[in-house]
């Protein structure tokens, strides 16, 4: 009975939106030992979606690459709230005026509601960074972590 009441997901993205930003991740990492992940929900539980971005990346386990070269992509979708959090070992390399750059690219595509191509964008600049400060090393490298949206509530 109490299944009645359960919220149903909200689905903002097509079967296809999914598709492409799952291989805009793949594609970016293919380049890179640096790992991409696309984290989306509908509400910010904090005034700082920076905050949120970094209590999400540490319940994604994010900080346990190898290189600390973990980027997380945090969208609040209903409260309009962007955010980039790299780990230590890229954010060291781009600093915050990179991340914030990205978001303002990625705000640009949202106001005009692109938000598939929003988010396939900046995971391809987040990728060129990451393939920058840390290249493939097809001997070596692994994915470290998955590539799919995680879709919060």
């Amino acid at each position: 009975m109490l299944g009645l009441f359960k919220k149903k997901p909200v689905n903002y993205f097509s079967e296809q939106e999914k598709k492409s930003v799952t291989q805009a991740i793949e594609k970016a990492e293919h380049r890179t030992s640096g790992e991409i992940r696309v984290f989306v929900e509908s509400h910010c539980r904090e005034n700082d979606p920076v905050i949120r971005a970094k209590q999400v990346f540490q319940e994604l386990k994010m900080f346990q690459t190898a290189a600390r070269n973990g980027v997380l992509v945090y969208v609040a979708m209903k409260d309009r709230k962007l955010a980039v959090f790299g780990d230590e070992g890229i954010h060291t390399k781009v600093g915050d005026a990179f991340w914030q750059t990205e978001v303002n690219k990625m705000i640009a595509h949202f106001n005009s509601s692109n938000y598939t191509a929003g988010i396939t964008g900046i995971i391809g600049e987040i990728g060129e960074a990451l393939a920058t400060h840390f290249p493939y090393d097809a001997e070596g490298d692994t994915n470290e972590l998955p590539d799919d949206i995680v879709f919060g509530k």
